[in-house]
């Protein structure tokens, strides 16, 4: 049977009290609509609630709740047990609550997700066995810093991983750890990889039909954007700083985002990722659709990643003509015209330009 978390949104006069009420009386009356309550969460700071539950479908939880107690789910979306577990760090009920007759679990399910990118840089020279073998390295010690700081690991790709912590100060000190000891290892070995951290926070039910959804995607667009630093999220450096006697994230390994910063970043990875594959596609499209003049769009580039929006465009293109290659889907010619350039000849030699290597010796030489 499916699985489902809601989200209710809590009255100011509704606590943690009133919610594990209402979740007793869902408990009374489940087999009437074939529905099982697995657990909740409730968060009387942000005034919200999730409850996981088995049920035929959604209509069979509205159909239950308003039953039970008439407070019907703001939002329902599918998701996977283990997934969830993986985020949230449990399933049913914390163990304590069984014990008592009302099950008061006044536990958020607001999350610190992470996202960790280990992207290949120049690879000039780097030799391709050291390289994986360095890669096996830093994925140990990353997993090992996530287990010292609480966290969790929810995903785990070759040069990829995300996480949740429930704490944001043990989310940006593990955050800290990882990229001073992997910058420094870098350093030493020349081993082709740059480190890109993203940290942003959230809830498991938005208007998006996946877990989580809209965090991580901005999470993941915070490494695709901001290259070498570990990049923050306003609501991250405020609840940091307010747990942390309003001690500033200010290390120079940090890129601390404002709200219009963000906004921008949305904004500029929204228009990119519908129009990336276009060839035409250029800086002055940017500036045209996103409302900048172009020296206003130039600037702000510059501030948040160091480049032009032309080179953006193109290392966002490479980025992901590299990736394809990774996966030897198609061949070079195949993966030039699908990934915005004019002529395979053109790809190779900015391919070369950026990586160090033509895309031929790539696939021979770091492809599996």
């Amino acid at each position: 049977m499916p699985i489902y978390m809601d989200r209710h949104e809590i009255p100011k006069e509704i606590t943690a009290v009133h919610v594990a009420q209402m979740h007793r009386e869902d408990l009374k009356i489940e087999h009437l609509y074939g529905c099982k309550g697995m657990t909740y969460w409730c968060d009387e700071k942000r005034r919200t609630a999730f409850c996981l539950i088995q049920a035929p479908n959604k209509k069979a939880i509205q159909d239950m709740h308003n039953h039970a107690h008439g407070e019907v789910p703001h939002r329902i979306i599918e998701v996977e047990s283990s997934i969830v577990e993986s985020f949230l760090g449990r399933i049913e009920d914390p163990e304590k609550s069984q014990k008592t007759e009302l099950n008061i679990i006044n536990d958020p399910a607001f999350r610190t997700i992470m996202v960790i990118g280990l992207r290949k840089a120049s690879l000039k020279g780097v030799d391709p066995r050291l390289m994986n073998r360095e890669l096996s390295e830093h994925s140990k010690f990353i997993i090992g810093s996530v287990e010292k700081f609480l966290g969790r690991i929810v995903r785990q790709k070759t040069a990829y991983f995300l996480l949740s912590f429930n704490s944001v100060t043990n989310a940006v000190l593990c955050a800290v750890e990882i990229h001073s000891h992997l910058n420094s290892s870098s350093k030493n070995l020349n081993n082709g990889f740059q480190l890109s951290i993203g940290l942003n926070a959230g809830v498991p039910v938005t208007e998006k039909d996946g877990i989580f959804e809209d965090t991580i995607k901005l999470a993941e667009r915070f490494c695709e954007m901001v290259h070498g630093k570990i990049v923050i999220s306003p609501e991250v450096r405020e609840l940091y700083e307010s747990e942390n006697l309003n001690v500033k994230l200010n290390h120079k390994s940090f890129k601390t985002l404002n709200v219009g910063e963000e906004k921008f970043i949305n904004l500029l990875m929204d228009f990119t990722e519908k129009e990336w594959t276009n060839s035409a596609f250029n800086s002055n499209d940017f500036s045209k659709n996103m409302g900048f003049s172009k020296s206003q769009l130039y600037r702000k580039m510059i501030a948040l990643t160091g480049k032009s929006p032309n080179n953006f465009i193109k290392d966002y293109r490479l980025e992901k003509a590299m990736q394809l290659l990774d996966k030897k889907a198609n061949n070079i010619s195949e993966i030039a015209f699908g990934t915005g350039f004019n002529s395979p000849a053109y790809f190779s030699k900015c391919f070369m330009d950026n990586f160090g290597i033509l895309p031929s010796k790539y696939i021979q030489s770091y492809t599996v």
